[in-house]
């Protein structure tokens, strides 16, 4: 079976709600201004690509590949990245709005999601090992069995991860953070 190779494109405002993107493998593109909400994805292959202020929310990305993306100032509302293909998955956030999004029981080692809303986010069962939550919101973020060792949570904002059904093991976080990891406990830091 064919399937198309697209290489080094670049895709300004172009609305794949009207017009789906052809399934295929996209290496080294670039999608500005993009509207693919609501859009088939699936088994669409995404290789060292950026997505700059595109809406991809409630996409469907069922085995669609990752590898080496970049978003940017994208909305991608209840995305379900656990149902994407996990081989060699790595992405970055910039900027973006991940609320309901889930990442459950996804290898994420070294994600770094910077300036990002996530409120309701799922990582029960993902490995976040040395991943970077810079000046994140993680309100109502699931942390269930989530490997965080080495994490950086110092700047995030707004979650609740209990240490005993976490790996926290040499994750940081600040000192305004604590009441995160102490709220099962009911009591009052000042």
């Amino acid at each position: 079976m064919h399937r198309n190779y697209t290489e080094d494109k670049a895709f300004e405002k172009a609305d794949f709600t009207a017009i789906p993107l052809e399934k295929g493998d996209y290496e080294g593109c670039s999608f500005v201004n993009c509207n693919f909400s609501g859009s088939d994805l699936s088994e669409i292959h995404f290789i060292d690509c950026s997505f700059n202020a595109c809406n991809l929310g409630n996409a469907n990305i069922t085995q669609a590949a990752f590898r080496d993306v970049a978003f940017k100032d994208c909305k991608l509302l209840g995305l379900h990245f656990e149902g994407c293909n996990h081989f060699l998955f790595t992405v970055s956030f910039d900027n973006c709005v991940l609320n309901l999004c889930s990442f459950h029981k996804l290898k994420m080692k070294k994600t770094v999601f910077r300036n990002s809303t996530m409120q309701e986010a799922d990582f029960s069962g993902a490995d976040l090992s040395a991943a970077v939550f810079d000046r994140c919101d993680l309100t109502r973020a699931v942390f269930e069995h989530t490997i965080l060792e080495k994490a950086d949570l110092r700047t995030a904002l707004n979650y609740t991860i209990d240490p005993d059904m976490n790996k926290i093991k040499k994750a940081r976080f600040s000192v305004d953070g604590l009441a995160g990891l102490l709220s099962k406990y009911d009591i009052e830091i000042s």
